[in-house]
C-alpha cells in the first residue's frame, strides 16, 4: 500500500508517511481531551477521578432519572430543530441571493453575514440580552431560537455557498426562459442539486445550536434551560459524572452527524452509471 501513488504526480504513500503520522498527531491532540470524557463517564466514584477505580452505568441512569436533566434535554433538542428548520431555510436563501448578484455591495453583504463568526460569542450573548430585556424574550423558547440562528446561518451560507459555486446556473435558466417563475425554478431546478450542501448546512445548524453554551448562559433559564446551560451550572456548584455521561451522549451524537454528512457528500460525488 504504502508503494502506491497517492497523488497524480506518482507521489507514494511511503514517501508522504511522515505527513500521515504529524496529521495523525496534531488529531490526537485535538481530540483526546474530549476523548477523555468517556472513561470518566462510565467511573463508579461520585467524582471526576482519572483513571475511574470502577467501571459503572450509574450515572447514565442518574441522567436519564432526572426530571430536570430530561427537561433540560427536551428544550435543547426542540429549540436545536427549530434552529435547524430558520437557520436552513434564511441561510440558503442568503447564498443564493449572493450567489445571484453582482457588484461591490455582494462582498459587503456577505461580510455581514459572517459577522457572527468573527465577533466574540461573549459580546454577542451580553448584546442579545440586554435586547430581549427590552422586548421580553429572555427565559422564551422563541429567544434562544433567534439567538442560535444568528449563530448557525452563516455556517449554512458559507455551505451552501460552496455548493452553488459547483452548479450551472444556465439550468436555472432555461427552466424560467421555458416559463417556470424564479421561486419554482429553484424549488425543481436549483435546490434539488445542491441539497446535499444543504442537508450539511442543516446538520451544522442543528450541532451549532445543540452546543451552544456561552449566549444560553445569558438568555435561558427557568423552564427553558438548555442542557449545555445545566451542565455548566452543575460544574460551577458541583462537580457531578452525570455530566461526563452527558458529554459522552454529545460527543457520540455530533460524530453521528458529521458521519452523516459526510457519507451523503461521498454518495453525491459518486458518478451515476
Amino acid at each position: 500500500m504504502l508503494d502506491r501513488p497517492a497523488t497524480e504526480t506518482q507521489i507514494t504513500h511511503g514517501r508522504r508517511l511522515w505527513l500521515y503520522v504529524l496529521g495523525g498527531l496534531i488529531l490526537l491532540f485535538l481530540a483526546l481531551p474530549s476523548l477523555l470524557v468517556i472513561p470518566l463517564s462510565f467511573s463508579d466514584s461520585r467524582f471526576l477521578q482519572f483513571p475511574p477505580p470502577g467501571y459503572s452505568t450509574r450515572w447514565y441512569e442518574a441522567y436519564l432519572g432526572s426530571r430536570e436533566w430530561r427537561q433540560a434535554t427536551w428544550v435543547s433538542f426542540a429549540a436545536a430543530f427549530v434552529t435547524m428548520l430558520v437557520s436552513t431555510s434564511l441561510g440558503t436563501l442568503a447564498a443564493y441571493s449572493l450567489h445571484t448578484m453582482r457588484g461591490r455591495a455582494t462582498q459587503i453583504l456577505y461580510a455581514c453575514f459572517m459577522m457572527p463568526l468573527i465577533i466574540p460569542a461573549i459580546l454577542i450573548a451580553i448584546g442579545t440580552f440586554l435586547f430581549y430585556a427590552q422586548i421580553g424574550l429572555n427565559n422564551t423558547m422563541t429567544g434562544i431560537v433567534l439567538a442560535h440562528s444568528v449563530m448557525a446561518i452563516p455556517l449554512v451560507v458559507i455551505t451552501v455557498a460552496s455548493g452553488l459555486k459547483s452548479y450551472d446556473m444556465n439550468q436555472e435558466l432555461v427552466a424560467r426562459s421555458l416559463g417556470a417563475s424564479r421561486p419554482w425554478a429553484f424549488l425543481t431546478v436549483t435546490l434539488p442539486q445542491i441539497k446535499l450542501s444543504v442537508i450539511t448546512g442543516a446538520l451544522l445548524a442543528f450541532i451549532t445550536s445543540l452546543d451552544e453554551v456561552t449566549i444560553s448562559l445569558f438568555i435561558a433559564g427557568g423552564d427553558y434551560a438548555t442542557m449545555t446551560k445545566r451542565m455548566f451550572n452543575a460544574l460551577r456548584d458541583e462537580i457531578d459524572p452525570t455530566i461526563a455521561a452527558i458529554s459522552t451522549l454529545l460527543i457520540a451524537l455530533s460524530i453521528a452527524l458529521l458521519a452523516m454528512s459526510q457519507m451523503a457528500e461521498r454518495r453525491g460525488a459518486r458518478p451515476e452509471r
